[in-house]
């Protein structure tokens, strides 16, 4: 696997454990209603993803944009659909996004050479 997402997902799993060993209920809730947010129901799930990784681009979240294209990669959506969900996350958010579209597109590469 690449070191990229490597490090991604170890430090995410590492700083969520330190998160929730806390055992702050509020928090915990909130991890609780994220989660379950994105599981299926009336939307599948590929399409939440896409979603997701659409605001978290707007937001211009790094990190949420990886966390959704890992998401979105398990999902098998297609790099022709990742691209599109790019376009509409540019034209929500302005020029202002596509820095972070340059980012999206070099991890989206790194899961497809995993």
């Amino acid at each position: 696997m690449n070191s990229q997402i490597e490090e991604f997902n170890a430090y995410r799993s590492k700083m969520n454990d330190v998160i929730l060993g806390k055992d702050n209920l509020v928090i915990k809730r909130l991890f609780n209603l994220d989660t379950n947010t994105y599981a299926e129901g009336a939307l599948n799930v590929k399409t939440k993803e896409m979603l997701g990784l659409v605001a978290s681009m707007v937001l211009r979240c790094d990190d949420c944009i990886k966390y959704h294209l890992g998401k979105c990669y398990e999902q098998k959506v297609s790099t022709a659909e990742v691209y599109e969900v790019f376009a509409i996350a540019n034209i929500v958010g302005g020029t202002i996004v596509i820095p972070h579209t340059r980012r999206g597109a070099e991890y989206w590469e790194a899961l497809n050479e995993a």
